[in-house]
């Protein structure tokens, strides 16, 4: 039985989700860790992350105390232990107010991209946000995100639509199954799809081929 060909991002994610294993094995900084942990899972690690923490800003005060923090590293599944946990929130805590505001350490977490990587995920975002509310739905990736490279539209099997649904599905989980997809979510994303992608010119391309990015 023949095997599917490994498509370039695949391998570039498998590649990543390899090395973060590997540099785990000595990395001893609870920051550095985590981000690891989630790389290892893939370029939607980071997502996954931000996802859990953001759910459980129940009264949207933008801050986690120690309990809310380690109960969330907790629900992610990642492995830090409990000291590793309490010297990130230290870390985290600069005020010594017991709290930590949970999107700048979902901030620090991401994978840092470069000024020009960050612009054309910038770019990407406003050309799907149709009407510029800092929400994307089906409707709005119709006609801006494009399919026909996609292996399963060139085969037939999926159309424009379905395909779709799959790509925000990416953002979904057990956390939100909104059909939505925010800008923060979207930072989030490509923070880990660039730290698969060494080259600046491959990752480009990719961007300008699947938004039609001048």
């Amino acid at each position: 039985m023949s095997r599917r060909p490994v498509s370039a991002s695949s391998r570039n994610e498998e590649e990543m989700m390899s090395a973060a294993r590997r540099k785990l094995a000595t990395e001893t900084d609870p920051l550095e860790r985590l981000r690891l942990l989630c790389l290892a899972r893939g370029s939607s690690g980071i997502l996954g992350l931000g996802k859990v923490f953001r759910r459980m800003d129940d009264d949207k005060s933008n801050s986690l105390n120690l309990e809310e923090f380690t109960e969330g590293i907790t629900d992610t599944g990642l492995d830090l232990n409990a000291d590793d946990t309490e010297k990130l929130f230290n870390g985290f805590d600069k005020d010594g107010e017991g709290s930590v505001d949970f999107n700048e350490f979902i901030r620090a977490i991401r994978p840092a991209m470069n000024e020009k990587r960050m612009k054309l995920v910038e770019m990407a975002y406003d050309k799907m946000d149709r009407t510029d509310d800092g929400i994307v739905n089906l409707a709005d990736l119709r006609g801006v995100y494009s399919v026909r490279q996609h292996p399963k539209y060139l085969s037939g099997e999926l159309d424009e639509d379905q395909i779709l649904k799959m790509y925000i599905a990416k953002f979904e989980g057990s956390t939100s199954t909104d059909g939505k997809i925010t800008r923060e979510e979207f930072y989030d994303y490509y923070s880990g799809v660039s730290a698969s992608i060494d080259h600046d010119a491959y990752f480009d391309l990719m961007m300008r081929n699947a938004w039609g990015i001048k």
